[in-house]
């Protein structure tokens, strides 16, 4: 178990080693308390990449399931590498 606030800030790859961003907040089901998904903070390459465009000031938020998400140590590495990122469609929390 780890305490939440543990996650937010980790750098998050694809299985293919392409660097997405960070962690920036989670979505918690309040009925069965388990994280549903996350939030990641692209970097400006990846915001590109996925067709968005940047904000002078922030970051492009996109919403991931945790059921792409492989492990987290130091680093979030997702199951998915970037191509397939792209076919997932937005998570609605």
């Amino acid at each position: 178990m780890v305490e939440i606030t543990r996650l937010f800030w980790k750098k998050v790859v694809t299985s293919d080693a392409f660097v997405l961003g960070e962690i920036h907040s989670g979505v918690l089901d309040t009925e069965t308390w388990q994280l549903t998904s996350f939030y990641v903070a692209l970097n400006d390459e990846a915001a590109k990449r996925l067709g968005f465009e940047s904000p002078f000031l922030g970051k492009v938020m996109v919403c991931l399931p945790v059921s792409v998400v492989k492990y987290i140590k130091d680093t979030a590495v997702l199951n998915k590498t970037f191509n397939e990122l792209q076919e997932l469609r937005e998570c609605k929390p």
